[in-house]
């Protein structure tokens, strides 16, 4: 397993981050552009662990199938990093031998000469620091897209190779069953085609009954959560770009983003931050605790929330995908858990047992499966997707996934905690001693996500497993409730 890739700093001073400002240089990613480091909470990055552990960062990215020649990038510009500042070391010796030799000068035009060898010093590392700042800024982003290790248990390969961990329920096979578009419609659930004339194609509008029965999953798995230890949030729907790429949602190098960008009139060719929508309620869950400092007695801390996700995919267009299967826009109850290193890997499975129970008292077939490497998105270390068994479609379909994410989420937006051995050593959390000293005790933390209830995927398995012959729906006995007259039957 790779170490982390990142170190902890101290905030840069003003001076300084003016010059990431200035001479930031913006890495082009398939049409969109990295956010500005003004509005980027800085990561610290310790290149020294990337180079002398290239070659590992390298298998590790092929496994993922990523462009593996990032890291040696990253490795040239370290080099030449190294040669600018010996360089610079050497400019600020002389100019200070040349500052000595001007004060203790013999006479006028002896001083004169010392003061012009000093202006072409000051002028020489100027250059230098430009190209430093630049050089600083390139080694940054390459650097930054380097996803997170890997598993040693993670299978190998593409999506083919998944482990199967469970299979829990049984599914039905009966030849005559159709698929939830057949049944939403004929029960006046669903619109696709007012949808498309107002929105375009991949949208929809839930009435009736099909509307209840979306809040009915979104209070089933609120009021679940919360009974687990989950504290509730309504999450905003629009972040900071910058954010979404710092919990791993930038796009290869090879990719188009899938990121609504939001612009308004007053933020063209302004310094405002560039904002998105949220691909998916983990991002602004992960924002919460952005720059914060924790306890270690504090920890975990679990939230679940609830938002709306955006996602600009429009799939293949198959026969598979049609109807809410991939969509636009949709609701979604996100889970999301904040913790120490040595508890990550626990919490993990406390999450995918969480979503198992969910699907099983929603009485649905489903299966879990140890994902593969090519499957793993840059944040996780290891994930798990669940696949609902979806009769009319005659296919499993994914509903749902967890990940642990370990520090790489937390090191892009410093999420930390104080260890609980630090009062024991040194005094109160708050207690004012110098950093050097503080941050023996402090580490970064590991968060982990994990969906609830992705409503229309769920609500295809819903339709396609409990519909009857006669082209009714029975309900779940666990959302009856939370639908107007606690209906049986949708018909």
């Amino acid at each position: 397993m790779l170490q982390r890739c990142l170190s902890y700093r101290p905030p840069v001073a003003s001076k300084t981050l003016l010059q990431r400002l200035l001479h930031a240089r913006r890495i082009q990613t398939s049409g969109h552009i990295e956010d500005d480091a003004l509005h980027r909470i800085p990561p610290q990055l310790n290149y020294k662990h990337l180079v002398d552990n290239a070659a590992t960062i390298e298998h590790n990215m092929r496994l993922r199938n990523y462009d593996s020649d990032i890291v040696h990038k990253v490795k040239q510009l370290y080099a030449l990093r190294d040669t600018l500042l010996k360089k610079r070391q050497s400019l600020t010796a002389q100019r200070d031998e040349t500052n000595q030799l001007i004060r203790s000068a013999r006479n006028k035009d002896e001083r004169q000469q010392f003061i012009d060898r000093g202006r072409e010093y000051k002028e020489q590392l100027r250059v230098l620091e430009d190209e430093l700042a630049a050089t600083d800024s390139d080694m940054s982003a390459y650097a930054l897209l380097i996803p997170n290790d890997t598993h040693p248990d993670t299978p190998l390969g593409p999506e083919e190779n998944a482990r199967v961990v469970k299979v829990v329920g049984t599914q039905r096979l009966e030849e005559d069953l159709v698929d939830h578009l057949t049944l939403a419609e004929n029960l006046d659930l669903v619109d696709l085609g007012q949808a498309a004339k107002v929105s375009g194609s991949k949208f929809y509008y839930l009435k009736n009954n099909g509307a209840w029965l979306e809040l009915a999953l979104i209070q089933y798995a609120m009021d679940k959560a919360t009974r687990h230890g989950y504290n509730a949030v309504i999450t905003p729907d629009v972040v900071r770009t910058s954010i979404a790429y710092g919990c791993g949602f930038q796009p290869r190098k090879t990719e188009a983003s899938q990121i609504y960008d939001v612009t308004t009139a007053s933020t063209i060719n302004t310094s405002a931050p560039k904002l998105c929508l949220t691909g998916t309620a983990e991002i602004p869950l992960a924002g919460m605790f952005a720059q914060k400092m924790l306890k270690e007695e504090e920890l975990p801390q679990r939230v679940v929330g609830f938002g709306r996700a955006f996602r600009a995919e429009a799939g293949h267009g198959s026969a598979e995908e049609r109807g809410l299967y991939r969509v636009h826009q949709f609701s979604k109850v996100e889970l999301f858990a904040v913790t120490t290193p040595a508890q990550s890997d626990a919490v993990l499975e406390e999450l995918r047992e969480l979503q198992e129970d969910i699907f099983t008292e929603l009485g649905l077939c489903f299966r879990v499966l140890d994902m593969p490497t090519e499957e793993l998105g840059a944040s996780a270390y290891r994930k798990y997707d669940i696949e609902a068994w979806m009769p009319g479609r005659r296919n499993w379909g994914e509903i749902s996934s967890t990940s642990n994410c370990t520090d790489y989420q937390t090191r892009r937006l410093d999420i930390r905690y104080l260890s609980s051995q630090f009062k024991e050593h040194v005094g109160p959390k708050d207690v004012r001693v110098p950093w050097h000293i503080k941050e023996k005790w402090v580490d970064f933390c590991h968060t982990l996500n994990g969906t609830a209830i992705a409503v229309p995927r769920v609500m295809i398995a819903l339709l396609e497993t409990f519909q009857r012959p006669d082209g009714t729906v029975e309900v779940p006995e666990p959302l009856r409730k939370w639908i107007p007259g606690q209906p049986k039957v949708l018909s």
